[in-house]
């Protein structure tokens, strides 16, 4: 897991819950939960913070998504490149521009294949020829200045803003949420339980709402 040493945090929220915490992998002291909820329209969603770069991130994307797809419910991600790791940013604005240039489907692929080659990327330019490689194995040209006016940048330094507004320390930061409730994710193979866990709470709620009236 990689970790970011924050310091001492005012006002501090315990995590509501959190599976997989130990001493060595506590849980987090949320200084902010205001973004630890479903989008519109979804009733339990899976929140992440990852780093391209960081080796426990890669472990926990196809688990993931595995699970996302399994229940259907939907993945809200934000990127967080470490400032010690020395390719992810740049990473990360390569697969911004492939979200909002090519496909959303393109960009999950990029972020699942630089995961699961991570070991060969050691520098910037690994990480400009394996993306040469990957836009040219998908028929698309790379092009010479990917993001000309700043506009992916921008949208990583925001989610990084919010990491940090978040008092998050660690990546990946995983949380499954719903509108009542939320459970932070130490270990992965949690994942299932968790959504479980809050799936089940909706369910009385509408039970309730769909048994008809006694006359």
């Amino acid at each position: 897991m990689a970790a970011l040493m924050v310091g001492s945090l005012d006002r501090v929220a315990a995590a509501q819950t959190a599976m997989g915490a130990d001493s060595r992998n506590p849980a987090t002291q949320f200084k902010d939960t205001s973004m630890l909820k479903p989008p519109p329209g979804a009733k339990v969603a899976i929140v992440e913070w990852e780093d391209l770069e960081c080796p426990a991130c890669a472990h926990a994307f196809p688990i993931v998504h595995v699970e996302a797809k399994q229940y259907g419910i939907p993945i809200v991600r934000y990127d967080w490149p470490l400032p010690m790791h020395v390719w992810s940013r740049d990473a990360a604005i390569i697969a911004r521009y492939i979200q909002d240039k090519i496909s959303p489907s393109g960009a999950e692929e990029y972020r699942r294949e630089v995961f699961a080659s991570q070991t060969q990327i050691a520098s910037k330019d690994d990480l400009q020829r394996f993306t040469q490689k990957f836009f040219a194995n998908n028929g698309k040209q790379l092009p010479f200045v990917i993001d000309p006016t700043g506009q992916f940048a921008r949208e990583v330094g925001a989610d990084a803003a919010l990491a940090d507004r978040a008092g998050l320390g660690h990546t990946p930061t995983i949380v499954v949420v719903s509108a009542h409730r939320w459970i932070e994710i130490l270990d992965v193979s949690k994942l299932t339980e968790a959504i479980d866990q809050l799936k089940a709470d909706d369910a009385p709620a509408a039970a309730h709402r769909t048994t008809p009236a006694h006359k």
